[in-house]
């Protein structure tokens, strides 16, 4: 069979102001054109402590930019999402508001050995939208008040924080028929928002960014330090973007974050 000849003509050589045109043109569809994401970008489903709400999502926001993984947050008590995580549900990462139970999540086979860590250092505050009812300790000594809000000690380290802090001040037995308790912080919140209690103990960052209202920052040698601890569960050992979402927890970006949202970390604290 004889070859396929293709015969052609040369092209006229192109003028050097057609050539930047058509140059300009290219590097400005370059710049115009939305950003490839990695090709091995993946999804990680987070189980968060609800004190977290806020920093949570723009860490996860950042995290997506940097990584092009995304994390897909799920909000609840430390307790309630434990419960979960022992009952099959498909998390790969947990971010309990405890140090206790990402140990115990460890103990009984859910998460990788070695892999828990303290992500962020919380504080309560005593708060009322009331700009003249929080005047410290002494509003508490004094009681003048029908309801308390605090998240459910059982389930929630920062309603047991409260509940510490109350019996340090000798106050719990006086206040215990006054308590009205939130499933977790982020109900607490909302009790005391909505003016269905008239002050309550919410988690510092709620606060952040907010100047309206009464607060006391209740010292930290009333209560046991509230470690929140972040263990990758075992089901996801093989989940790239879960270990790449623990391991940007960890990191400088991640951390500028959580203490802007008022948290301690360890390195702010060591």
């Amino acid at each position: 069979m004889s070859p396929v000849i293709t015969s052609f003509r040369r092209a006229a050589p192109m003028s050097r102001s057609l050539a930047g045109t058509l140059f300009a043109a290219i590097v400005g569809g370059l710049l115009l054109a939305p950003p490839i994401k990695a090709a091995n970008a993946g999804e990680t489903h987070v189980a968060l402590a609800a004190n977290f709400t806020d920093a949570a999502k723009e860490i996860a926001e950042s995290f997506a930019e940097t990584t092009g993984h995304q994390a897909v947050l799920s909000f609840g008590s430390t307790g309630q999402l434990y419960n979960q995580i022992a009952q099959g549900a498909p998390f790969d990462v947990f971010l309990a508001a405890d140090a206790e139970r990402p140990a115990r999540a460890i103990a009984e086979g859910y998460g990788v050995p070695g892999s828990a860590f303290t992500y962020a250092i919380g504080r309560i505050v005593l708060w009322s939208p009331d700009a003249a009812m929080v005047k410290g300790a002494e509003t508490l000594r004094g009681g003048d008040f029908d309801k308390l809000a605090i998240a459910n000690p059982e389930t929630a380290p920062y309603g047991k924080a409260a509940i510490e802090t109350l019996q340090a001040l000798g106050v719990y037995e006086a206040l215990r028929g006054k308590l009205v308790q939130g499933n977790n912080i982020a109900q607490t919140f909302q009790f005391v928002e909505t003016r269905n209690a008239e002050l309550g103990f919410v988690a510092l960052s709620q606060l952040m960014g907010m100047q309206n209202g009464s607060r006391w920052l209740v010292p930290q040698d009333l209560y046991q330090p509230i470690l929140q601890d972040a263990v990758l569960l075992s089901s996801a050992e093989g989940n790239e973007a879960a270990k790449a979402f623990v391991d940007f927890l960890k990191g400088p970006e991640a951390r500028a974050i959580i203490e802007a949202y008022g948290y301690g970390t360890e390195a702010s604290v060591n």
